[in-house]
């Protein structure tokens, strides 16, 4: 076996190794924040490496998460990723519905440059815990971050930190993180740094303290309803990192909260009673015969239009008078008066086809240039107007008035007299002639 076959081969069982790893466990607690973090590095390994071996692998890779067997998450659970080059994060608070039920998340990454795929089993063990609910909760909103930068462990731990020194409870912990487009927010402009603003709810074992409850008093209240940043002693304590909007901070004492048991309103008589499942049918039943069905839909509009077709047939064809019935129904005055009409619409038309046109005036001499003498016009009687030509030229003009001529000497008199006749159609002999002569 050469070193190129060992090495192909070694690639491939690394690969199917690399594939076919085991499910991840993760244990995280009800009524507690959860966050896991898909990190491409962890992926990149499972897909070919760059054609160039000095190349940087950057490729882009995004991520499908859904629960087995179904084609989407958990109600509880949350995904986001900004963009093909960045880690998406699963974050959500599972509650005590879901303890002790594991819940498999299948993960696919998805290899934007190669169009590889690549899958993981992330499986969620919820357990229970005595802390559980905790009883005071405030939820604050944070308008200069975003999602996916508070839920990064360090930027989390500083907030949590921050309200640990203004509350000063034994037990805090963080139960849930809603971005603000979740909950009605608009997409901010990417303009001026800006963020979407995101919801963080926290809850501790001890009452709220005096800074909290400082949002409550009329004076802030009032200030709230008209648009004003409230007045808070502690906001200098979280201003140096997070812009909060006191105005929407609320606070939650679950011990003092009536439980609201909904009952099911008595249905109407619009409303149908409960029958169980649906039956469908058994294969048993009887088949049914249409063809008199079809007879009743297809033969009635049939016969119809036939009676129709025939009483327009006796009417066009049977009942028409003729020529001779409506002349001998005409009065003689009225047939006599019809011939004359048509007789004399033939006589004009026999006589607009004989009728001559007289020349265009344009084309007519008028006077005679020299003399000044009138020139009648030519009506030849047997002449066909409608094919004489708009032009007259020599030829077929009879009275054609020759202009005088100075006359010339010696040879060219009578190179010009030749010329002249030869022009008119004159035999060679008397050419000669005319020409000595004159």
């Amino acid at each position: 076996m050469t070193a190129a076959a060992v090495a192909v081969w070694l690639g491939t069982v690394v690969t199917i190794l690399s594939r076919s790893h085991g499910d991840r466990n993760v244990y995280p607690s009800a009524g507690v924040l959860f966050v896991h973090v898909l990190e491409r590095e962890h992926f990149k390994g499972e897909f070919p490496p760059y054609p160039k071996s000095g190349d940087a692998s950057n490729d882009p890779i995004t991520f499908n998460t859904n629960l087995m067997g179904y084609p989407d998450r958990p109600g509880w659970l949350r995904y986001i990723q900004r963009t093909p080059y960045g880690d998406g994060v699963l974050y959500g608070s599972p509650t005590a519905e879901h303890v002790g039920r594991p819940t498999v998340i299948e993960i696919t990454a998805y290899n934007r440059r190669t169009f590889e795929t690549a899958r993981h089993n992330l499986v969620i063990n919820i357990m229970a815990t005595e802390e559980f609910p905790l009883p005071y909760q405030a939820e604050f909103y944070i308008k200069n971050m975003n999602v996916e930068e508070m839920l990064a462990s360090e930027v989390l731990g500083d907030f949590l930190g921050a309200v640990k020194n203004v509350w000063q409870p034994e037990r805090l912990n963080a139960i849930n993180i809603t971005s603000a487009l979740d909950r009605g927010g608009r997409v901010p402009l990417p303009i001026n740094n800006l963020k979407e603003g995101v919801y963080v709810m926290v809850g501790a074992d001890v009452p709220f303290s005096s800074c909290l409850r400082e949002v409550e008093s009329p004076h802030n209240q009032l200030r709230c309803s008209q648009e004003m940043e409230p007045v808070i002693s502690c906001d200098k304590k979280f201003r140096a990192q997070f812009h909060i909007d006191w105005c929407k901070i609320s606070l939650v004492d679950i011990n003092k909260v009536v439980p609201v048991y909904i009952t099911r309103p008595d249905p109407g008589t619009g409303i149908l009673p409960d029958f169980g499942e649906y039956n469908p049918p058994s294969e048993s039943l009887k088949s049914r015969d249409y063809f008199s069905d079809f007879l009743v839909t297809m033969a009635i509009p049939s016969a119809v239009a036939l009676v129709l077709f025939f009483i327009l047939g006796y009417i066009m064809c049977c009942r028409r008078e003729g020529v001779e019935k409506r002349n001998m129904q005409t009065s003689d005055i009225q047939l006599v008066h019809h011939s004359a009409i048509q007789k004399s619409t033939k006589e004009l038309r026999s006589m607009s086809k004989n009728r001559e046109i007289s020349w265009p005036l344009s084309t007519l001499p008028v006077f005679n240039p020299v003399s000044g003498e009138v020139v009648p016009p030519i009506h030849p009687d047997n002449y066909e107007t409608t094919s004489m030509p708009l032009m007259q030229t020599q030829s077929n003009l009879q009275n054609q008035i020759t202009i005088p001529q100075p006359r010339p000497s010696g040879d060219n008199y009578v190179m010009s007299t030749f010329r002249r006749l030869e022009v008119n159609g004159i035999p060679e002999e008397r050419k000669v002639a005319e020409a000595l002569n004159l």
